[in-house]
């Protein structure tokens, strides 16, 4: 009888590269795809073009004020069934799950199965492809405000009662302390808890909405022994967190910094940063410059340089690696990976080319305190 056959070990983003146009279809996604100064040109003309008209003011403080409000629509539309779970993670973020072997998970091929292209932020129905915006807006009329026991209130008066300094907080006898921020209804956090069997792994995770928090919660697999999830405004810098500063091992971001106002992110990182053990370290996924969601944009849905406003009242933002390395390294964090992830999305079912521009990083907080 033969041996049963090794699923082949997923690779990192940058390994696969389109070398002859005819081969485009025969793969999902290509790596590290080179831009023309032409079509370089042609996104930089698109973004003038969608930006030259930014919304109102009154309109700007609008969807800043109502922003938790947007986010809980979202999740009371799509629940659990938006996002596919990023079992990629682990590839291209091994610190997730140190010991885990790289077959695990079963993955065939390295693509995000166009997770990212239909999920993480087009911007219109084309060609059958519907996305966050005019999923929202097709569908906001369905959905009626019920009041929330669990609130941000409460919460941050339960977290307010614990003694951190006693070492009375979820997690506190953990040897492998995860935060995920901006967790959704669960995609990383549920594959990270299936993945890493450290029995001195605990998972933190919060969000904004209190919706996507009750979804994480009331999710079959939500284990209060290894994970504790909770409803957090990363802008509020009197939200307290429900661990001590200097306690975790890893910060993942995902796709979650670029949701917010741009003069407010320094102060986020650097909140995040604190929280961080010696050696500890920020993972982070995100937009990049001129990335398909942001050339998808219409004129009239930007709020400032390269920030915009969706169909649905969420934001998003679109960075440079520059840009990010200014956050952490003010943060005093230190740069260990900064890459841009210039994608090639392929459907070949529908023979579209799709071009995504992701940035993933990685930032270490020293070891010994930077003089």
């Amino acid at each position: 009888m033969a041996a049963p056959r090794e699923a082949p070990e997923r690779r990192p983003f940058g390994r696969r590269f389109l070398t002859d146009p005819a081969r485009l279809f025969q793969h999902n996604a290509w790596d590290n795809v080179e831009w023309s100064e032409e079509q370089e040109a042609n996104a930089r003309s698109k973004v003038q073009e969608n930006s030259s008209q930014l919304l109102p003011q009154d309109k700007q403080e609008e969807y800043e004020v109502n922003a938790k409000r947007y986010w809980d629509d979202f999740y009371k539309i799509h629940e659990n069934g938006f996002f596919k779970d990023r079992h990629w993670l682990f590839t291209e973020f091994p610190e997730l799950a140190p010991s885990r072997n790289p077959n695990q998970n079963g993955d065939s091929a390295h693509e995000f199965s166009n997770e990212e292209s239909d999920n993480e932020g087009l911007g219109s129905c084309e060609n059958g492809y519907c996305s966050l915006e005019t999923r929202a807006e097709n569908q906001l009329n369905l959905i009626k405000s019920t009041p929330k026991i669990c609130t941000e209130e409460l919460a941050t008066q339960k977290y307010s009662e614990l003694n951190q300094s006693d070492g009375d907080y979820p997690g506190s006898s953990a040897s492998y302390r995860i935060l995920e921020v901006g967790c959704g209804a669960g995609n990383t956090v549920f594959p990270i808890l299936q993945t890493n069997n450290d029995p001195g792994l605990f998972v933190y995770c919060c969000d904004f909405s209190t919706t996507a928090v009750d979804l994480v919660q009331n999710n079959a697999e939500y284990d209060s022994s290894r994970c504790f999830a909770f409803v957090h405004d990363l802008c509020n810098d009197q939200s307290p967190f429900p661990m001590p500063n200097e306690s975790l091992d890893v910060v993942i971001l995902i796709f979650v910094l670029s949701a917010i106002l741009p003069e407010k992110m320094q102060c986020i990182v650097n909140r995040l940063s604190r929280l961080l053990k010696p050696g500890g370290m920020i993972l982070l996924r995100d937009y990049g410059r001129y990335d398909l969601a942001q050339l998808r944009f219409k004129k009239g849905q930007c709020l400032s340089d390269n920030f915009y406003v969706r169909g649905d009242g969420t934001r998003v933002y679109f960075f440079t690696q520059g840009e990010l390395d200014d956050l952490f390294t003010a943060a005093g964090l230190e740069k260990i990976q900064n890459l841009v992830d210039r994608r090639l999305q392929v459907n070949r079912g529908k023979q579209m080319t799709m071009y995504r521009v992701w940035i993933q990083c990685k930032y270490r907080k020293p070891a010994t305190p930077q003089l």
